[in-house]
């Protein structure tokens, strides 16, 4: 499997000499990471969805791209607070295609993209809401428990947090 520490070592040996003494390897494999985010970031310009119970707010999300990325997933953190059953108040996220490894086969592969993972975290908000299976079990028992004042808990936190 090609992955892009190979391809940057294999280029290095074909340059040689050529390289530039002033660029290092990690300066060239971030230029190169770099290069593969611009054009993922570029296809994600497309108009999402918002509907649901987070309609409105504005969440704002950290994404470390590591080294490895591509064969290893970008760490994603909610920066926004919010109160959502797979989301923690401190920002832990629940999507399985973050993890490294997935009971269900649906965690994190090198054919992954990082619209993948917008696209996650959008979904997250409206058909992946799962109150069966979640991180914040105290947002999951509050909506089981009174949907219409979940529903106000979410808009005031949007009104606070979101906006």
């Amino acid at each position: 499997m090609l992955t892009l520490a190979s391809k940057l070592k294999r280029d290095d040996g074909l340059k040689g000499s050529r390289a530039s003494a002033t660029a290092s390897d990690s300066t060239r494999r971030v230029s190169v990471r770099d290069r593969l985010l611009v054009k993922e970031v570029a296809e994600l310009e497309a108009n999402l969805p918002y509907e649901g119970y987070y309609q409105g707010g504005k969440f704002q999300f950290e994404t470390e791209v590591p080294d490895a990325y591509n064969m290893v997933p970008p760490k994603v953190k909610c920066l926004t607070r919010i109160w959502h059953p797979n989301i923690t108040e401190t920002g832990e996220i629940c999507l399985s295609l973050l993890r490294e490894h997935s009971i269900d086969g649906t965690g994190w592969a090198p054919t992954r993209t990082l619209k993948d993972v917008v696209w996650g975290l959008n979904s997250l908000f409206t058909d992946l809401l799962n109150f069966d299976d979640p991180l914040n079990i105290e947002a999951a028992e509050h909506h089981l428990r009174d949907k219409e004042d979940f529903r106000n808990k979410v808009e005031d936190y949007i009104k606070r947090y979101a906006r």
